[in-house]
């Protein structure tokens, strides 16, 4: 099958980077990392819209689209010091949900198999399931741990008479052995769900999760350096899933279910370039964006930084390696410049 494109909108690529198709490696031979769009909304339980995600979430930037993003903190270039390519939308059906988490799963794992990371654009927090599934699928089962940003645990059970939705997907991970509960980290879950029912459930899987108010009392920075013990602890990578709906309202409306009181926009790109800097990132999903309920674009620019600052922290931990060097987020923007009569005394 060839290439299918972008499914809704202008067919375009992430910020310009070099297209290829997921069912042929030959184009991605060289790629350290492959872009899928996901413009699936049929779990969502609340407000629609989250299928017009991707195309979004690859289009809100205000500079060139020529695949290029040198970043000022880390002083790499995500989108050149790696390889990316994006291999466009998953064709999925949001009248058949079955069909289009298998589908997706299926692309998900042949780009795995192939060597590259998966980075995929949501669509509704239902494709985590395929997604995840999809790279334990290649590296093995309970292999891959879970660092999982949202308002939401996403453990519930059946909804509308389906074991597929949005609010179910990580419940479906650790029932199908997929990944394990004791390695399932949650950042920033707040509000008035889940029941206790399931609560009680999650505890039974020993599941690790970081409500609002402990983050809070704690400090972010704490919670995830806990967090991240525990990911590594007996399994070969970490999949970081992050629901936009983490971010407070304020800074992320163009959302399906907002909650009140969330984590700042800062906050989730700090948070996201330290794991995908200091963890082993297997694969990526970016979801629930939902263009029509956006204000001024806010939510899709900043799930654009989302996926910016996660490359940026892969390439930087790939240099970093390879050369014996520490990125310092402490060093002055302009201090390493050769022409920085500051940096050098004169």
């Amino acid at each position: 099958m060839a290439r299918y494109g972008t499914q809704f909108g202008p067919d375009i690529t992430f910020l310009g980077v070099e297209r290829c198709d997921w069912q042929d490696a030959a184009t991605y031979a060289d790629a350290d990392v492959v872009i899928l769009g996901a413009p699936f909304d049929g779990g969502t339980s609340h407000r629609p819209g989250t299928r017009f995600g991707p195309q979004f979430i690859r289009q809100s930037c205000y500079l060139p689209h020529d695949g290029s993003r040198p970043s000022l903190a880390m002083r790499v270039d995500g989108l050149r010091d790696l390889n990316v390519y994006d291999a466009g939308d998953v064709e999925m059906y949001s009248g058949d949900a079955e069909r289009s988490v298998r589908d997706l799963q299926h692309a998900v794992h042949t780009v795995t198999s192939n060597g590259a990371i998966p980075l995929t654009l949501g669509g509704d927090h239902t494709i985590a399931w395929p997604d995840a599934a999809g790279v334990a699928q290649h590296l093995g089962q309970g292999r891959v741990s879970m660092i999982h940003f949202d308002a939401h645990a996403d453990t519930g059970n059946i909804t509308f008479g389906s074991l597929i939705g949005h609010g179910q997907p990580m419940r479906r991970l650790i029932e199908s052995g997929a990944l394990r509960g004791d390695r399932f980290l949650q950042i920033g879950l707040r509000g008035y769900w889940p029941e206790p029912e399931t609560l009680n459930w999650m505890a039974e899987q020993r599941m690790r999760s970081y409500e609002m108010s402990e983050i809070v009392a704690r400090g972010l920075d704490e919670c995830l350096t806990e967090a991240f013990a525990i990911a590594v602890d007996e399994c070969d990578g970490v999949f970081l899933s992050v629901d936009i709906d983490v971010c407070d309202p304020g800074h992320a409306p163009g959302t399906g279910t907002p909650e009140p009181g969330g984590l700042t926009a800062r906050q989730l790109l700090d948070s996201v370039r330290r794991i995908a800097y200091e963890l082993p990132v297997v694969g990526v999903d970016v979801v629930e964006v939902s263009p029509p309920y956006d204000q001024a674009d806010i939510t899709s620019f900043l799930a654009n930084r989302v996926v910016l600052e996660t490359l940026t922290g892969i390439a930087r931990r790939r240099r970093d390696l390879a050369d014996g060097t520490r990125w310092d987020p402490r060093l002055p923007l302009l201090a390493d410049r050769p022409d920085n009569r500051l940096a050098t005394g004169d």
